[in-house]
């Protein structure tokens, strides 16, 4: 039974589901230094010189696992340690340089870091090397490479480059909390700080206490995932861990959708504020443009706004599959209604670490969100709530979207936007390729997940938007 796409992945769930077993438990104070060794033994192999320099890294994967460095206010950290196996990088002549006479790529240097031995074989003095590629654009058989690193390759907006002891660095001003990064990582050097403790702590307290009920908003994006059980039982698998109830992110995208279309009638431009990320990225790199984002929730904030406001004393818990929703949990706007915000691995940690068998359990009820509601998981569905929208505001209002698959795309757009290029009114952004399904907290990736959310969305009761709004203020 897969869970997970990579080892990186699961070696990451063991030591959440550790740290998790120990918290539900009240022993994870007292047993913290052990959890390195229960989870590498000393006879187990490793990937690492020795078992001692494993289980030192292990033991920053459990800092990461019970909120990280609370001096560092981004959610994405390098564990340095873990950082240690990838070759430096840069541009390198590969064995297919010929020798050639005409040297195209020493006059291309403007630093003279380009030298021939007696072959007429080009060879790059690193300590003159600029990186600046002429070399590379010039050479007639492509020999000379920029072999980047996985982290760097992931990063679309270059926040990673190299410390002084040759470790990933994350820039803060520039890094979106994509978590491309994270789920790139062969070594699993970068990763998200994990706040499944304090989802823990809110349930227990509420069990406990029964003083405040604990909501569960789920992302449609899980309709893809824990594919060894049905959504039913996940649902139920939540009530299980202790969650009230288990409400639909989706309903809350059906509220913006009906927002923002009529938003989008009155201002003529609009771009989307769902994707926390890509909101992050137009603040970072496209100021100009932060008037014409969309002023309305997103979401997850929506739909959690509306629970507390029914009940102040409540919680709510986001379940799903983005990094970058722990850092708009921790915005002035969203903080006082989001409590936490877990991913879909965290919460098959949490389901393990209690013993949650879900095929055991029975299939659950799940809210119905409209089909709109629920496509906002997949790349282009937004733009198709938005169109809905306009249908059912009645409005003569002609939608000309642009959906944006990935950070890459996200940035053509809004660069032809910034220069009066852009022939449309409505920017659809995703940081993630395609869409949340891509999301670094999935426990898998693929084509599939679009599908199994396309399959989510038509099994809906509710046909409109206005039917699946209307039914739930009920």
């Amino acid at each position: 039974m897969k869970k997970f796409d990579t080892k990186v992945q699961y070696l990451k769930y063991k030591v959440l589901k550790e740290v998790a077993k120990q918290a539900w438990e009240g022993t994870l104070l007292e047993n913290l230094m052990d959890i390195p060794k229960i989870i590498v033994p000393t006879n187990e192999p490793t990937m690492r010189c020795c078992v001692y320099k494993e289980r030192a890294i292990l033991g920053e994967r459990v800092k990461m696992a019970m909120g990280g460095n609370s001096d560092n206010s981004n959610v994405i950290e390098v564990i340095e340690i873990a950082c240690d196996e990838c070759p430096v990088g840069g541009y390198e002549v590969t064995n297919a340089c010929r020798g050639c006479l005409a040297h195209r790529c020493e006059d291309a240097c403007k630093f003279d870091a380009i030298t021939f031995d007696s072959n007429h074989v080009a060879h790059i003095d690193k300590s003159k090397c600029k990186e600046c590629g002429a070399c590379s654009k010039v050479c007639p058989y492509s020999a000379i490479v920029n072999r980047k690193r996985p982290c760097q390759n992931a990063c679309k907006v270059k926040a990673i480059s190299m410390n002084e002891q040759k470790a990933a660095k994350i820039d803060d001003d520039k890094c979106v909390s994509c978590g491309a990064c994270v789920y790139q990582c062969p070594f699993g050097a970068i990763t998200d700080k994990s706040f499944i403790l304090d989802a823990i702590d809110i349930i227990k307290k509420s069990n406990e206490g029964k003083e405040y009920n604990v909501y569960a908003v789920v992302a449609p994006a899980i309709s893809s995932q824990f594919t060894y059980a049905k959504l039913g039982q996940v649902i139920s698998g939540l009530k299980k861990l202790g969650f009230t109830n288990v409400v639909e992110a989706a309903l809350g995208a059906d509220m913006v959708a009906e927002a923002e279309s009529k938003e989008l009638v009155e201002k003529g431009f609009l771009i989307s504020s769902c994707c926390p990320a890509f909101v992050s990225y137009v603040h970072k790199s496209f100021p100009e443009l932060i008037d014409s984002v969309s002023q309305n929730l997103s979401p997850m904030a929506t739909i959690s706004k509306i629970l507390k406001e029914k009940e102040p004393n409540s919680k709510v818990i986001f379940v799903g599959p983005c990094t970058a929703k722990k850092a708009e949990a921790k915005l002035e706007s969203v903080k006082k209604y989001v409590d936490c915000v877990i991913t879909f691995e965290e919460l098959q940690a949490l389901f393990d670490s209690k013993d949650v068998d879900l095929n055991e359990l029975e299939e659950s009820q799940f809210d119905d969100a409209s089909y709109f509601g629920r496509i906002f998981a997949r790349c282009g569905g937004l733009a198709s709530a938005m169109q809905e929208g306009l249908i059912e505001h009645k409005s003569s209002f002609e939608l000309k979207s642009v959906s944006c698959d990935g950070i890459e795309s996200c940035k053509i757009a809004l660069l032809r936007k910034s220069k009066n290029l852009l022939d449309a009114n409505f920017v659809e952004g995703m940081a993630c390729i395609g869409g949340c399904v891509g999301g670094a907290g999935c426990l898998t990736h693929g084509e599939k997940n679009k599908d199994a959310v396309e399959k989510f969305g038509k099994a809906s009761a509710r046909k409109t938007i206005g039917e699946s709004i209307s039914s739930f203020k009920k």
